[in-house]
């Protein structure tokens, strides 16, 4: 199975680009080649199971089915009804999420289908490029050109947000050389200020899931427990198992994607724990601010703006 992906940052907040793009019948207004659209049947765009009916511009004619819309997370996938390429099986999401840290939006755009015996990463290639990749770098534009505005009533969060803490980052390195050093679950006191002495209990390796660390954050002193640990997703967990912090049950982690668009990288990092009202008062912004932002933010400093230089 074919996968064609395209990722880029968007210089606007994540509710202001959700509304250009929601709009299952609005491709003319931000993609390359699309000069008219309609939703068949009479149907409202945000109605599932919908099929937009448009013409590209070599005039090959295209029809495509929403599958899912979803508002609380900004995404929607779709697939061919009529094909634009002779692949099968195809199925496309586009995602987008909030870069906290500079109030900008992470889009992906992806697609998994079948080639033909033969065609093997043709058509993948002309997907993540030449539709995916093209129709961003256009959306990039119309945003620059007319620096749209948050939507007014916009809400971040559809309810709770996800974790207690969700934060995220661009780092200026690609995504490979950014989780080799990141997926080192003892290796966090290399690069962030206020960890000292971290080392494996047991003398276990760094990769073993369920391995714990040991290590001082400033004259704090802490054991984690590695939950999981995926070279697929980029990403891995953990559990605080002694901390003089006054909450319980912390589990935390990042996970890392890449942006083709610039070669860089966007990471996540998420924390879930029980407090007092009064405590997470504290506790929720000295987290995301001193220790999985900080640690984003020394992991580039160390590690690739130094290569820049």
């Amino acid at each position: 199975m074919a996968r064609a992906y395209a990722s880029i940052i968007l210089k606007a907040p994540v509710e202001t680009v959700w509304s250009l793009v929601r709009d299952f019948n609005g491709l003319p207004a931000w993609a390359n080649g699309v000069k008219t659209s309609r939703i068949e049947n009479g149907l409202d765009s945000d109605v599932v199971g919908c099929v937009r009916s448009f013409h590209v511009a070599n005039g090959t004619h295209v029809r495509e089915r929403l599958l899912m819309l979803d508002d609380a997370r900004h995404c929607f996938s779709y697939n061919f009804e009529t094909r634009a390429f002779p692949v099968k099986n195809y199925l496309a999401t586009l995602r987008l999420y909030p870069v906290t840290h500079s109030d900008h939006t992470f889009a992906e755009w992806e697609a998994t289908f079948d080639e033909a015996p033969g065609e093997e990463g043709r058509y993948e290639k002309i997907v993540s490029q030449d539709v995916f990749a093209t129709n961003f770098r256009n959306l990039a534009k119309i945003i620059a050109r007319t620096r749209p505005k948050r939507p007014p009533g916009a809400v971040r969060w559809k309810g709770y947000q996800p974790n207690k803490v969700w934060t995220s980052r661009v780092i200026g390195g690609p995504v490979e050389e950014v989780w080799k050093i990141m997926r080192d679950f003892a290796g966090m006191g290399a690069w962030h200020g206020e960890i000292t002495r971290m080392r494996m209990l047991k003398r276990q390796r760094p990769d073993k899931v369920s391995g714990i660390r040991d290590f001082y954050f400033g004259d704090g002193h802490l054991n984690e427990e590695l939950l999981h640990l995926c070279d697929i997703t980029r990403s891995f967990s953990y559990r605080i198992t002694k901390c003089d912090t006054p909450w319980m049950n912390y589990v935390s982690g990042p996970r890392l994607w890449p942006v083709t668009a610039d070669n860089t990288t966007f990471g996540v990092w998420t924390g879930d724990w029980v407090a007092s009202a009064q405590d997470d008062v504290v506790l929720i912004p000295r987290t995301e601010e001193n220790v999985y932002q900080r640690a984003f933010a020394t992991l580039e400093r160390n590690f690739f703006r130094k290569r820049k230089a």
